[in-house]
Formats: structure tokens, sequence, C-alpha cells
């Protein structure tokens, strides 16, 4: 076939013009949308997305931990014969984990913001910051004089890197929240979204932040003050040449995802780092430790007594003889004092032991979930008002719980969203989940059933709570005249501590044998109960892909 010198010529044409609007295409596909065709991020309006989002940057405190799959549980003999950690796989996802324990001074600066928003010398307010106090009286012994503990701790100085503790699992829940809110909040500052310095000279009980009121309704955060919460970067709305949204929204991925307890398949995930034990991607055995090898001492001889970890060495014996022997603490030791883990994590073992969000039960139910398990959901979703909008908590409105102890712990603050459990009507034709509360699924009780109608009365005195584990039902509440109202429950039929109120935690301690240092180990604790010797520290789920690390692929 033979193409003259026209043909040839207007078939050149014809690529070049192709080639060109292809490349121009390919220019101008950040701004245009591959559904519609469509302008986004138009600056006249419309839709606004952030093409332009990279990745997640790590919130303050948080390092990474690549997710992967692991053998959660022991794999050698049991010698406590708890047998509640027979190995079973598991997969986690990503996820970012504090770099230490919360320790004294990160304490006490959520203290001192309740303090200060919430003035406890107001009635409203005044179970608020005292319900986030830390237990102090645990280190006292009544055998032993620890009053140096009690009256200093928490407050002095000297112990402001040591992890914080006296505090139960749900004051360490309200403490991720609140540092959610912090952290977000002052993402928006420096993204102009909110005025600058309102988080120190603005806020006040009825006018402060809340992540996913933000959310919501950003016109609600602050009390609705607009000089406060700004209509785009630096209050410029959109069109105008700086301006990219009205407000911050999920699409801006600028809201960093919630400040959370990890759960107990992730924090033993992390305490393990098999990442560190791996040789041309072939696993090297078991770790026994967050360390390698199967001791507790280095051996290097590089520091004061080579101990890699803060443990009870045998009775009466909290860090040794004193001088080289000595592992430099008797109890609680400055966070990073000891080297990290794999994963760039510290005292991941010893030290204190470590509230995780589950709810502790003596078998891991693998056959339900393999894939980032976690015992506990609560399902919940927005109380809606008349309005049709989502209410907010208001002074008046505040939840409190009374806990076992007489304590009065907040549930909910001025400000956020108030929320509620979802209803029969929001799981109908559901196949995943069937109720709201599912901390005791698959239990083997009537409840843990499909098609049990949660509700009703009571028959010949069996429970309709559906609880297999037959714990005692104590009841401590208080009065109109706020008298404390305790009915203790004296039934001599009971058979277990266990029930949907006790958590996991994890990791040896001070107090602990090394024995207890083993990621695998698992124990339980009343959820409204403290120690001296739990502590905490918080993790954030990752979004987008696994790794952002770039590694070599092979190719065959």
């Amino acid at each position: 076939m033979k193409i003259n010198k026209i043909t040839a010529f207007k078939l050149l044409l014809a690529v070049t013009v192709a080639v060109g609007y292809t490349s121009c295409s390919k220019k101008g596909s950040g701004n245009t949308s591959s559904a519609t065709g469509w302008k986004i991020n138009d600056k006249k309006g419309g839709f606004q997305h952030n093409s332009n989002y990279k990745q997640q940057e790590p919130a303050p405190g948080l390092v990474e931990v690549e997710g992967g799959t692991f053998t959660m549980g022991r794999v050698q003999d049991d010698v406590m014969h708890d047998w509640n950690n027979t190995p079973n796989q598991q997969h986690v996802q990503s996820f970012y984990m504090d770099e230490t324990e919360v320790t004294n001074v990160m304490y006490m600066e959520y203290l001192d913001w309740l303090k200060r928003v919430y003035p406890p010398t107001e009635e409203n307010y005044r179970n608020i910051y005292v319900g986030a106090l830390p237990d102090t009286l645990v280190w006292r012994s009544a055998l032993g004089y620890n009053e140096t503990m009690t009256n200093n701790y928490l407050r002095h100085p000297a112990y402001a890197n040591y992890p914080v503790v006296g505090v139960n699992w749900i004051q360490a829940v309200e403490f991720c929240d609140w540092r959610t809110n912090r952290v977000n909040e002052s993402i928006l500052e420096k993204e102009g979204y909110l005025k600058r310095d309102a988080k120190i000279l603005d806020v006040t009980a009825e006018n402060n932040f809340d992540t996913e009121t933000y959310l919501e309704s950003p016109t609600k955060a602050y009390g609705g003050n607009e000089e406060v919460v700004l209509r785009g970067r630096n209050n410029k709305l959109a069109g105008d040449d700086e301006a990219t949204n009205v407000y911050a929204q999920r699409t801006s991925g600028l809201i960093s995802p919630e400040y959370r307890l990890p759960t107990e398949a992730e924090w033993e995930y992390a305490a393990v780092a098999l990442v560190g034990n791996r040789e041309y991607n072939i696993y090297r055995g078991s770790k026994k430790y967050p360390w390698k090898g199967q001791y507790t001492r280095s051996g290097k001889r590089q520091k004061r007594g080579d101990q890699l970890a803060n443990f009870k060495q045998g009775k009466g014996d909290y860090g040794g003889i004193a001088g080289w022997s000595d592992d430099n603490a008797d109890i609680t030791a400055p966070v990073k004092t000891y080297p990290p883990n794999d994963f760039g994590l510290y005292d991941m073992a010893g030290n204190v032991a470590e509230w995780v969000a589950d709810v502790y039960r003596p078998i891991i139910d693998d056959e339900a979930s393999d894939f980032n398990y976690y015992r506990g959901n609560v399902y919940m979703k927005n109380q809606i008002g008349e309005d049709g909008r989502a209410e907010i908590v208001t002074s008046e409105t505040i939840e409190y719980d009374t806990l076992s102890n007489g304590r009065i712990q907040y549930r909910s603050l001025p400000g956020q969203i108030a929320r509620t459990p979802i209803t029969e009507e929001d799981v109908y034709l559901r196949q995943n989940y069937t109720r709201s509360d599912n901390r005791n699924y698959r239990d083997g009780d009537k409840q843990s059933t499909r098609f049990y109608e949660y509700g009703g009365s009571s028959e010949e005195g069996v429970s309709t709570t559906g609880e297999m584990y037959d714990s005692p039902q104590h009841k401590v509440e208080t009065d109109s005249l706020g008298n404390m109202v305790r009915e203790w429950d004296k039934s001599n039929k009971r058979t277990t501590l266990i029930n949907d109120n006790v958590r996991v935690y994890k990791g040896g301690s001070w107090r602990d044998r090394a024995y207890w240092l083993d990621p695998a180990q698992r124990r339980y604790y009343p959820q409204d109960m403290a120690t001296d010797f739990i502590g905490f520290r918080c993790a954030m789920s990752k979004v987008g892909p696994k790794s952002t690390k770039k590694t070599a692929r092979h190719r065959g």
C-alpha cells in the first residue's frame, strides 16, 4: 500500500493533535473529574477535593507501625495454667502508636485544660476535673511507706517524664478523645481555618472545639462564633484567589483520625516487632520479648546493669544491688530509659503494664475475625433533634457515670455531639452486625444468637441481659440528693469476675517478674479501677496505603 505525501501529513497531524490532547488531559486530570469531565476544586464553587494529598502525616508523639500477619498468643508452655492466650494467626492493618507511655506531664496538660475550661468551683462542672484526676492513693500499702509517691509522683517535676499511673481505663479513653480534639484544633489553626491562638484565648465551657462537631456542622464549633471559626483559609470565601474550601472537611485531608487505645492485637503485634527478626525475608524463629534473644540482660555492658527493661527481679528485689548490677529503677523509670524495639517503641515490656481497648474474654475468637481482631464494639450514632440536626451537649445536658468506687466520671462534655445507641431499625437486613452492644458477641449465650430479642422482662430470676459469665452485679449510684447508694451483690452462686466491663491490660510492669514481660501475656482488670502499675499509650489508625516506604520489587 502506497501513501502519498498529503496522506502522510494528515496522519502525522492527527497523531500530533492526539498526543497533545492526551498530554493536556493528563496535565489537568487533578482538577477534572474522570467520571463526568466536570471541573473539581473550582474557585467559583462546586465539588472540592484535595487532589494534591500525598500521605498521612504522623501526629504528635506517634511512630508508624507497618501492619502484617503474626501469631498472636503464646507458643510455649503456660506455667500459670491460664490457657487464655493459645496461639492464633491474626493480621493487623498499619497504624500509629505512641513512642512512649503517656507521661505525667502529658496528663497534667489535660488536667490543666479541664480546670481552665470547666472550673471545678462552678456547680455544673465540679465533677469534670475531679473525675479526671488520677488516683494517687494507689501507691499506699498497709505495710509499706509510700507517701512520697502518693504526694509527689503525679505533680512533682522530678517525675514529669515518668509514665502516669492511677488512671483507670475510662479515664484513659477520655484522655484520647481530648488529645484528638486538641491536635485537630492546632492543625486547623495552623492552616488558617481557626483564628490564631483561639485554643488558648477564646476557649470556654460553651465555646470550645470538638472534631466531630466541626465536621458535622462547623458553625456549631466554638459555640458558632464566626470570629473564631473562619470560612476558608484565613476567612477568605470560596472564589477568592487564596481560598480552597469554605470550611475544612474530610475531603480536605487535614483532619487527623482519632487518638484511641490500641487493640490487644495491635499492641501485641507492635510489642513483638517481628519486623526486626527477619533475614532475607525469612522469619528466623520466634521472639520471647520485644528485643532479640531469650534473656532480659543485654550482655554488651554498655550501660548500667545491662537490663533491657524495668521489672521485679525477685522477692524483695525491684532493681538489683546498688551499683553496676542495678537496673536504675525501683518503681517506674523515666520513659526512654531502656532501648526501643525494632518499631522504635519504648517500654513495650516492663516499666508499667498498659491498658488496651479490648473487653477481656479467655478465648480469642479467631474464627469470627482474624483481621483487626477487637472485642468491645458498641456502635453509636448522633442524636438527632427535632430540627433534624445533631444535638450538641450543653452545660445542662452533661452526662455522668457513677463508678464502682463512688467517683463521678463525665461521659460527655459541652460542645460535643450527643450520642445514642443504634436501634433495631438501624440494623434491619444487615449481615455484618445486628445490635449496638457487641461486647459479649459469640459468648455462647442466648443474646449472642442472631435473632435474640434484646429487652423484655426477667423470667424466674433469669437475667435477660444475655450474659454468659455469671459475675457479681453490684449497683452503685447516687440518689436525687447526691448521696451514694451501694447495693452489693452477695450471692454465693457467682462463679467469675469476668463481665463486659473488665478490660485487657498487656505487658509486664515494675511490680512483675520477667514471666509477664512476654508480649503475649494477657491479664484483666475492672475498667473503672486503677493501680500503681498500669498506664497506657495511644494509637491511631493509618489511612491510605499499608506502607509509604519505597521497597525493591522482585521482577520475574
